[in-house]
């Protein structure tokens, strides 16, 4: 692969598209917040793929946590989230998290589930560190959103879901098709739609408590807006909120 991005009209859509994903993007944080700060204070906050600790700090705010940490596996991100307060472990989420039961009342995770490997694991292990009466929150993408089920329909790879754990590949639209994946473990292995997210949460003892959407390619921030509230289903991004079960 040469690296090159696409020229001509395909080049065009490309970038009108790359736009779209960035404000999509931009959208479900937004989403995540409010649903955070309408809720009662969480105290002590987790975030899985903490990244820079950037949204981390922000989810705190939203959410009047004391007590905010976070789990990255990079350790150049865990660095600068540290900087930012961040009390941060730094491990693979395919593995057993490194804390004690019920230690949180909010778990949070936006865009990591679909890089794990261990989805089974990584659940229980949710569903353990978070306390009676807490809530977790997963974001993740929704594969049946319309461009995936575009893409399938012209023959072309889905744009969540990966083939290569180097290289994006298989989609002509795809911005960054050709390039290399920014970050090791940034491939997405594990790609859910709404009712599979749901479904494995509650073998895992996580009963859904509110769904929320956001984005709809290949609309802007306005339309995707009004779209997604009337046909949620086919929406880019997909929020899960989930409670322990009552025999957690």
């Amino acid at each position: 692969m040469n690296g090159a991005r696409p020229r001509g009209p395909k080049a065009a859509v490309a970038r009108y598209l790359s736009s779209v994903f960035e404000t999509s993007e931009d959208e479900c944080k937004l989403t995540i917040l409010d649903a955070v700060a309408a809720d009662p204070p969480r105290e002590r906050l987790l975030d899985l793929g903490c990244f820079n600790g950037a949204f981390t700090a922000d989810l705190a705010k939203a959410a009047q946590a004391t007590q905010v940490v976070g789990v990255e596996w990079l350790p150049q991100h865990a660095a600068e989230a540290r900087r930012r307060g961040v009390d941060v472990a730094e491990t693979d989420l395919n593995d057993p998290l490194p804390f004690p039961d019920d230690a949180f009342d909010l778990v949070h995770a936006n865009q990591v589930i679909e890089h794990v490997r261990g989805t089974d694991n990584f659940l229980r292990e949710v569903a353990r560190v978070c306390a009676p009466g807490g809530r977790v929150l997963l974001a993740t993408n929704n594969m049946s959103s319309w461009h995936n089920v575009a893409s399938l329909a012209l023959g072309f790879q889905p744009f969540p879901n990966h083939v290569s754990d180097e290289f994006h590949v298989g989609n002509p639209l795809d911005p960054r098709r050709g390039l290399m994946h920014a970050d090791i473990g940034q491939t997405h292995v594990r790609v859910f739609t709404i009712r599979a997210l749901k479904e494995l949460a509650a073998v895992h003892g996580l009963e859904t408590t509110s769904t929320y959407v956001s984005g709809y390619y290949p609309l802007r921030r306005r339309l995707a807006r009004g779209a997604a509230r009337v046909d949620p289903r086919h929406a880019a991004f997909m929020i899960v909120a989930l409670a322990p079960a009552e025999s957690h």
